[in-house]
């Protein structure tokens, strides 16, 4: 999936058995190919959000879908191209940020039936653990908080290549989805169809389209 050729590859650390969910480190007879130009980006990253894209989507009235995104935002991110499972991520979210492109929608949105951005403000997930799961995919497994509620999610996460830029910065892609029962959340509101089925599904689709900066400090 990534942009540059990754013919060469290294055994890098041992992987987990297909289906026991063991962490990276805990098998030590099976080795997994991992590209070794990974290695020259172990360090400290910043997601460059004029390029990158925190968003969700959700099925609306049963038979289309709504879009949006989160302009504002910190994150720190730490990756390690040597021993993945040492990587490690946190994204913190204002959630009165949130752009649908429709402002009666967005008002809605942070206001007491979904968000209560008043209340709770900030939107946070933190890394727990990082797999590699083979090839330039990861698997990051981390706690997610929104309305005051932590539950785990797993996010697949896809590398997709690395440059220097015209400006001097050094850059890495990542492509990350997930998928979430907003009412285990406490985002329950809801109006039913006449015609059977629900408004706005309880089924979010989390994406996260990064581009990152390398830190220099």
């Amino acid at each position: 999936m990534g942009i540059f050729n990754r013919r060469q590859t290294a055994l890098i650390e041992p992987t987990p058995v297909v289906g026991t969910g063991t962490p990276i480190g805990e098998v030590p007879t099976t080795g997994v190919a991992l590209d070794p130009a990974l290695r020259a980006l172990t360090g400290r990253w910043t997601i460059d959000r004029p390029h990158s894209r925190i968003g969700f989507a959700v099925r609306h009235a049963m038979v289309t879908t709504v879009r949006g995104a989160f302009t504002d935002y910190d994150s720190t991110l730490y990756f390690d191209g040597a021993r993945p499972s040492q990587s490690r991520a946190e994204l913190v979210i204002r959630v009165a940020s949130v752009d649908t492109g429709v402002e009666q929608r967005d008002a809605h949105l942070i206001g007491g039936d979904f968000f209560d951005a008043r209340r709770y403000p900030e939107m946070v997930f933190r890394s727990t653990s990082t797999v590699h799961e083979g090839g330039e995919t990861f698997r990051m497994t981390g706690d997610l908080t929104i309305r005051g509620v932590t539950r785990p999610v797993d996010l697949q996460l896809d590398y997709l290549g690395s440059v220097m830029d015209p400006f001097g910065y050094e850059r890495a892609g990542f492509d990350g989805t997930t998928t979430i029962d907003r009412t285990e959340w406490g985002l329950v509101y809801n109006q039913r169809l006449k015609t059977g089925g629900a408004m706005v599904s309880e089924k979010v689709r989390l994406q996260f389209d990064i581009s990152a900066i390398r830190s220099t400090s």
